[in-house]
């Protein structure tokens, strides 16, 4: 009996250790919410948790367990995105790439050959920003049709808030001179008043409605497509910045099988026909933390390469002009009361200072009628907010939700855009940091890039890729590493409610980290750039491994 007994505790104890996967030998560093940073070299997972971080004594503490050698690879959390569009960037793979586009001679290239291999239907791409272009004004439907007249083309502007579209795309969606521009958008126009092709922001959708809604099908791959690029990238966790219907309910599916790809903390979009029934249907929350849809995109201004975010004063290259709202103040308090009326967080785009100010207003003025000041809502990207209103984030417990690729994307043009006074409050991250608010970071892919290195890398300098300018642009905004990195992991975490389950490899927590080739508080802040992401994992499986 009693050697049955011991053989069963050995068999129990062997099953007991088996249950256990450590990582060893690795450079590893957390952020820790007391705020330090913590070093350790080896890492202790159960049920896809972890259990502890520490040195290699760590090893003795589990004999029965075969230890994995990190081969002194730093090991960091899985990194959050807090803004971006998944299906988007998943559409974008597999569409018309402009992003690098010199011109518009350059876009008729890759125009023509992409229509060569893609024969039939519209034609969708995405990336131009004529503000890189010479001359860099908007350019028209003429331009496309000397390259592509035949079929219906419809481009979009790098930010999303513009697109460009040749005369085939006009004539299917039946535009005439005698269109105007709707409420909330622009329709530019040529000299003899004819539509250009260039339509902003809501007037986009005069010509968007007539392409054909993807398939579930289509979304499904475009999930798949996008899940795997972000992976490679070090990122475990993404917050979906506007999903339609459609969307909402793949997710949920996907959810339910267990195969969504990352973490997802989705937004729902205010403008969808269907945001009554989803908000009825209450907050999703997966068990495994792969879905959390507790909240709503609003948009409140345009964008800024477009001139459509809306500003106090005029534009300095537009005088006379101040941008776009795309709704007004009375139905920004409509849908962000009807959001926290459900229980779900508001978080508002919002680019322009006086579109920053008229959401903060907004706000306020929900909090005091209809209350949600607890749900940690939030203002996406909060590009350029006024000195004077930078406080009244803390006090309404708004979270600015950032990009810091946006700083160094948009330099050259917001100096051209905007005066020097206009600018004080530009890409304001140090200075939210010292009013003691959290700034959630993301990349707004695909709009950027979506590496999450670039974004920390611009966080940190405030140049672009060939360090310039000299000591960074508006330097004083310039965050360090450990703020940096905090604003991809545990403050991105605590802009979704997570900060208790992701974001930091601490005991409890949810096991998301990345293994990289880079010591990324010790080696020079331009190697963040050359970083190659090793491996990624979620709750203690690897995910991704480099090839």
């Amino acid at each position: 009996m009693k050697q049955l007994l011991l053989l069963w505790l050995l068999t129990a104890s062997h099953w007991c250790y088996a249950q256990f996967t450590i990582i060893h030998n690795v450079n590893g560093y957390t952020p820790t919410r007391a705020g330090t940073i913590q070093h350790f070299s080896t890492i202790v997972i159960k049920d896809g948790k972890v259990v502890k971080t520490g040195d290699e004594s760590t090893l003795k503490q589990y004999p029965q367990t075969s230890p994995i050698d990190g081969k002194g690879l730093t090991m960091l959390p899985g990194l959050i995105d807090a803004h971006g569009h998944v299906i988007g960037l998943g559409h974008n793979l597999s569409q018309l790439d402009l992003r690098n586009s010199k011109s518009v001679a350059d876009v008729g290239k890759k125009l023509q050959n992409y229509a060569q291999k893609n024969p039939s239907g519209w034609i969708l791409g995405r990336g131009w920003d004529q503000t890189k272009w010479t001359p860099s004004s908007f350019p028209t439907a003429r331009d496309l049709d000397k390259y592509v007249s035949n079929r219906p083309v419809v481009l979009t502007r790098v930010d999303g808030h513009a697109i460009w579209a040749n005369s085939k795309a006009m004539e299917l969606a039946g535009i005439k001179h005698t269109h105007t521009s709707p409420a909330g958008g622009e329709i530019i126009r040529l000299e003899n008043g004819q539509p250009s092709g260039i339509f902003i922001d809501k007037a986009e959708l005069l010509i968007t409605k007539h392409i054909a809604s993807p398939s579930a099908g289509q979304i499904n791959k475009a999930l798949d497509m996008a899940g795997k690029h972000l992976l490679s990238l070090g990122i475990t966790s993404v917050h979906d910045a506007g999903i339609d219907f459609a969307t909402w309910q793949l997710y949920q599916q996907r959810a339910k099988h267990q195969t969504l790809p990352l973490r997802i903390y989705a937004m729902l979009s205010a403008s969808d026909s269907n945001l009554d029934t989803m908000l009825k249907a209450g907050i999703y929350k997966e068990q495994k933390d792969y879905l959390s849809i507790r909240s709503v995109k609003i948009y409140a201004d345009g964008a800024l390469g477009s001139r459509g975010a809306a500003l106090i004063g005029d534009y300095k290259d537009r005088p006379g002009y101040q941008g776009l709202m795309l709704e007004q103040q009375s139905s920004l308090e409509a849908l962000i009361t009807k959001s926290v009326k459900h229980g779900f967080s508001a978080h508002t785009h919002a680019i322009g200072d006086r579109a920053n100010r008229i959401v903060l207003d907004s706000y306020q003025n929900v909090f005091k009628q209809a209350g949600g000041k607890l749900l940690r809502n939030r203002i996406e990207h909060a590009q350029l907010v006024n000195l004077e209103d930078i406080p009244r984030f803390k006090a309404l417990k708004i979270i600015p939700s950032m990009q810091p690729v946006h700083a160094t994307s948009d330099m050259h043009m917001a100096e051209k855009r905007l005066a020097q006074s206009q600018l004080q409050g530009a890409y304001a991250w140090q200075t939210f940091l010292k009013q003691g608010v959290k700034v959630a970071a993301g990349s707004d892919f695909p709009v950027e890039l979506a590496n999450p290195f670039d974004g920390l890398y611009a966080a940190i300098t405030r140049t672009d890729k060939m360090a310039n300018p000299e000591g960074g642009w508006r330097p004083a905004e310039r965050l360090t590493k450990q703020q940096a990195l905090q604003a991809f992991t545990l403050d991105a975490a605590y802009a979704a409610f997570q900060e208790f389950k992701i974001g930091s490899l601490e005991h409890g927590k949810w096991a998301d980290f990345i293994l990289v080739d880079q010591d990324y508080f010790k080696s020079d802040v331009h190697a963040l750039l050359k970083t190659k992401v090793e491996q990624t994992w979620i709750a203690g499986e690897r995910k991704y491994m480099r090839p």
